[in-house]
This record gives C-alpha cells, structure tokens and sequence, in this order.
C-alpha cells in the first residue's frame, strides 16, 4: 500500500514538474520581443526584423506626446535627431533609460539635437506610471498601436535611429549594452560636428 502511495505521490511531483515546464516555455515563446541579441556575425532575427537601416530616408511621422503635443519628425528637420523606440516592461530599455538624462539630455542640451524616446505598444498610464516611479520628466512619445515602430521595424525593442539634419538614418541599432551606447554617443557628437552650420 505504501509503495503505491509513493508511486502515485512521484506521478503527481512529474506531472507538475511538467506543467511548470510547459508554462515557462509557453511564457518565453508568447512574450513581446525584447533585446536578446544574437550572436555576433552573420544575419541576426533583429537585423531582419529592421525596415529602415542606415543611408535611408527616415520614413516621416507624427506621434503624440506624453504631454498631448504633437511631433512630426519632417519639422525637426534641421537638427540631429535620436529616435528611441522602448517599453516599460522590457529591462534592456529601462537600463538604458537610466542613461539617457545625464549621457544625452544634458550632454547634448543647447546644440541642434533632439532626442525621441517613443513608447512602443503602451498606453499612457503604463508610462505615467513608469515616468512618476523613476522621477522622468523629458517628453516622450506614446505610439500604442505600434503604427510608428512598424515604419522601422518589425520587432525587438530597445531601438535607436540616429537620424542626420537632412532627414537619412545615420545609424540603427537594436538593444542594449554599455558598449553599443557609448558607440551611440560617440556617433551622435559625430554628427552633430560633421553638420554643424
């Protein structure tokens, strides 16, 4: 009798195990894309996944802001912009966030260079209630239908379009790492002196 107890006791203990494991999958295969970049060399999933690269045109929009103002990238022509497509929920876009106020916003203040984080797929309570917890104030875009994001890509976030006076993509890139961002400001101080009137 006991030995069937321990057999039936060890069946159940498998099928959770099994469970657990089936759920785990289901979760990593249904979560929105975020960073995971691929080994380097050769064609990644997210270079793929990438519309618009550098040499192109910048395709034009306008998103609302976070404030109800409008931008349209065509007006900013004339100055150096960074488009930055996030989440709050993606870690790699709040790691990078954590940079942008000092190694951007004020590096960059006073020169012709806007920087335009657009929240991908998120409403405006989500950020608002991202913006207040990690004490955010700059502008930011909400494009919660993803119709701005899907005039660049096709997935993967975090995302950065570095886009000339001229309107052409300078550089693209596709999440984070401490390196890859300071290659990103190296490129936009680049520009920014390559273009200076």
């Amino acid at each position: 009798m006991k030995t069937i107890r321990k057999k039936r006791k060890s069946d159940r203990s498998l099928w959770i195990l099994l469970a657990l494991i089936a759920v785990v999958l289901a979760v990593i295969l249904l979560l929105p894309s975020c960073g995971g970049r691929a080994a380097k060399g050769g064609t990644t999933e997210e270079e793929a996944a990438t519309l618009v690269r550098a040499g192109d045109e910048a395709p034009d929009f306008t998103v609302t802001m976070f404030d109800g103002s409008q931008v349209t990238l065509s007006e900013l022509r004339g100055k150096v912009v960074l488009l930055n497509f996030w989440a709050t929920w993606c870690p790699p876009c709040r790691k990078e966030m954590t940079r942008v106020g000092k190694d951007i916003i004020e590096r960059f203040a006073g020169r012709d260079f806007v920087f335009l984080p657009v929240s991908r797929g998120e409403g405006r309570s989500a950020v608002g209630a991202f913006r207040e917890k990690n004490g955010y104030d700059f502008p930011m875009g909400l494009d919660s239908t993803k119709a701005v994001f899907g005039l660049y890509a096709s997935n993967y976030i975090p995302r950065n379009f570095l886009i000339d006076r001229e309107g052409k993509v300078v550089l693209a890139s596709v999440d984070y790492d401490d390196e890859e961002f300071d290659a990103l400001l190296r490129a936009i101080e680049k520009t920014l002196e390559n273009q200076t009137r």
